[in-house]
């Protein structure tokens, strides 16, 4: 990904992006009877940040958008909702799966009772819905953890690297290409497992992680994780008195930006969680009204305005990259 690419993204700013074109009113009166449904993973300022996207979308157009958040990321939690949704009978179902293939015959329920799925962060079993919704292609968002650790480390060390958990489809995605650029790039770096660390989607277990590899590898020099929980990793880095250790995580601003600020954390990765959830839920009403999603296609939020569609995944450009500088910028 070339760094030009990655500046224009940032330039976008603070403010909320999600905008639809047009007025509440030059939409079909049916719209009001549209429901449309996203499953969030958790209750985190992630997916909170998401809501503020899909409380847009409902203002902008008018029709009944919410969502449903499962109490625990246990994947039978998001089926337990999806089998509630089908039952009521709605129109498109959206979700973020905790573990994409754990709900196949579900989704496969869903759409033989002619309900709309759409997907994001699953562009494994996009054969199995209507639609997946990406913010980025995972390869090119994965090589970003890759090559930031490498500039930060100097090319040298050994390193570690965090997934939420080894189902999460779009995390393994990213893990893989980092690695694979840091083998080819980076050739002095050592990878210390021949698999990523989980955290759980735990900052608690992110913490408990690092300090037990800090005593099993006392010469390590880098974490990347591919979760949201790279706080808890400086954090742990921190208490070790270990500011010779390098940390590049998926990162939440109002967790992260302390971290950011004083080095602990080298680089941030995200994309914005409210334009992707305008993005993901205005592409389920376009299917639900009949209208293709396809190259082209504008889903009216930053950074989804010419999305490519390749094989059942529409791919937008909306990554983000937190630094000291600019961290305070961002709010979710």
């Amino acid at each position: 990904m070339k760094a030009t690419l990655v500046k224009s993204v940032l330039a976008a700013g603070v403010a909320l992006s999600v905008a639809a074109t047009g007025s509440t009113a030059a939409y079909a009166a049916a719209d009001e009877d549209i429901t449309v449904v996203m499953i969030v993973k958790q209750s985190d300022p992630w997916f909170d940040d998401m809501t503020l996207g899909i409380e847009q979308l409902k203002q902008d157009l008018g029709i009944n958008v919410y969502v449903q958040t499962p109490v625990s990321g246990d994947p039978s939690q998001q089926i337990a909702i999806m089998e509630n949704l089908i039952s009521q009978k709605v129109d498109a179902i959206c979700v973020v799966p905790n573990d994409p293939q754990a709900l196949i015959p579900t989704i496969k329920k869903a759409r033989d009772a002619g309900i709309k799925v759409v997907t994001h962060e699953a562009p494994d079993i996009a054969a199995s819905v209507d639609l997946d919704v990406e913010a980025f292609r995972s390869e090119d968002f994965g090589k970003l953890y890759g090559e930031f650790l490498g500039e930060a480390m100097g090319g040298e060390g050994q390193y570690a690297g965090f997934v939420g958990g080894l189902t999460m489809t779009t995390h393994m995605a990213w893990y893989n290409a980092a690695v694979k650029l840091i083998e080819e790039k980076y050739p002095k770096m050592e990878n210390i497992s021949s698999e990523p660390y989980e955290d759980k989607n735990s900052l608690d277990q992110a913490y408990s992680r690092t300090t037990e590899i800090l005593k099993a590898y006392p010469k390590i020099k880098g974490f990347f994780d591919c979760s949201v929980h790279g706080s808890a990793i400086a954090q742990a880095l921190k208490d070790k008195k270990r500011t010779d250790v390098k940390v590049v995580s998926l990162a939440l601003p109002s967790t992260s930006a302390n971290y950011l600020k004083d080095g602990s954390i080298y680089k941030g990765l995200a994309w914005r969680p409210a334009d992707a959830g305008y993005a993901t839920c205005y592409a389920a009403y376009k299917l639900v009204k009949g209208e293709a999603v396809e190259s082209g296609t504008d889903l009216k939020a930053e950074g989804y305005k010419d999305v490519k569609v390749e094989d059942g995944i529409a791919y937008g450009f909306a990554p983000l990259v937190f630094t000291a500088d600019n961290i305070t910028d961002y709010k979710f």
